[in-house]
């Protein structure tokens, strides 16, 4: 009865946390729609949601912040989700999209639309960058780097689908695109390497309603087949062996899991480019303070992913302004030390 009650009291905190972790995004969401040159206060933006806002309010939260926002907090959702689902599916703790090489699938993709395709240019009398078709761009990201996760896949299928040949294929794969790449860019010219290197950056700015209501419908797959796959992923925590003898079709829920996990982040990244660390940096975050229960720790990951989308976000808006820094390298400044950080602690669990 004893041990009853104890369960009970921590099933009910680690809900208690995620209810929080809602509140901690709905206002991080706020600030970042209300923050800006045209400042917005926190009632004229909850008014304006409601659709009683002035017009010229309705025009900056409805055609400017709230897109950026929403697709900051999608693209977090989507690569924590999948990043937590990767490190169970491969065992390994630094499993991500880059891992499998789909984030360098993603910047060759987009490299060849730029250069080959002459998708993109500088605009030197504005000392900015073009983007002549976005369209072309996101979809030769999204197609290589598909490319590079379905040769991953195949390669594990017809050897021998373990976590180790997926790793290591994905390692091969991302050095063979990144050398692709590296190449284009030495016979390219100066104006279309600026323009590789800016959509390299990653932009939460590039994507419209059409792109938003995209992302929303992958990465809502995406979560809920892992939600519903949440026993299986605990019950692989404890080996392959283990999971068979639990019902698991071992083989067949990792390529599954591994090609949904890779449609929604190759979807994100050919979308606003490469986002580093929040897929790797989330999930470890929370199995320190939940544990590795993945009926909690998939909803607080994606949480997680989202604040500090919109926390990166926010701060590349506001620290220079009215500069917009790289989101790219916000994730990384903040992701690198707070990995560090973890590695030296030891990436210790709760259960």
């Amino acid at each position: 009865m004893k041990h009853t009650t104890a369960y009970g009291s921590y099933i009910r905190y680690k809900k208690l946390f995620i209810l929080l972790m809602v509140v901690a995004v709905a206002l991080a969401a706020l600030l970042a729609i209300s923050a800006g040159s045209a400042g917005l206060s926190w009632q004229e933006v909850i008014t304006t949601l409601l659709g009683r806002g002035s017009k010229q309010a309705s025009i900056i939260v409805f055609n400017h912040r709230l897109p950026r926002v929403l697709t900051a907090m999608l693209a977090g959702i989507g690569l924590a989700t999948v990043g937590c689902a990767m490190q169970c599916l491969l065992k390994n703790p630094l499993a991500s999209a880059s891992t499998l090489g789909i984030a360098q699938g993603a910047a060759f993709g987009a490299s060849f639309a730029i250069i080959v395709l002459g998708a993109g240019i500088q605009n030197q009398t504005l000392d900015g960058i073009t983007i002549i078709n976005p369209y072309i761009i996101s979809a030769c990201a999204f197609v290589s780097s598909m490319l590079s996760t379905l040769i991953v896949l195949g390669l594990s299928y017809f050897r021998r689908v373990t976590p180790e040949s997926m790793i290591l294929a994905g390692v091969a794969l991302s050095s063979m695109f990144a050398g692709a790449t590296t190449l284009m860019q030495y016979f390219a010219a100066d104006v279309k390497v600026a323009a590789v290197v800016f959509w390299t950056f990653g932009d939460l700015g590039r994507t419209g309603w059409t792109e938003i209501i995209i992302m929303a419908v992958i990465v809502a797959v995406s979560f809920v087949y892992y939600a519903l796959n949440r026993w299986n992923l605990n019950a692989l925590q404890g080996g392959d062996e283990t999971a068979k003898g639990l019902g698991v079709n071992v083989t067949a829920f990792r390529l599954l899991g591994m090609l949904i996990g890779s449609l929604t982040a190759s979807t994100i990244v050919s979308f606003v480019g490469i986002i580093n660390f929040i897929g790797l940096i989330a999930p470890h975050l929370m199995r320190r303070v939940i544990g590795n229960d993945y009926r909690y720790l998939l909803p607080a990951s994606g949480l997680m992913g989202a604040l500090l989308m919109v926390a990166s976000d926010t701060a590349a808006r506001l620290v220079v302004a009215p500069v917009v820094l790289p989101i790219g390298a916000i994730t990384s400044f903040l992701g690198a030390p707070l990995f560090l950080y973890l590695v030296f602690k030891g990436v210790g669990t709760r259960r």
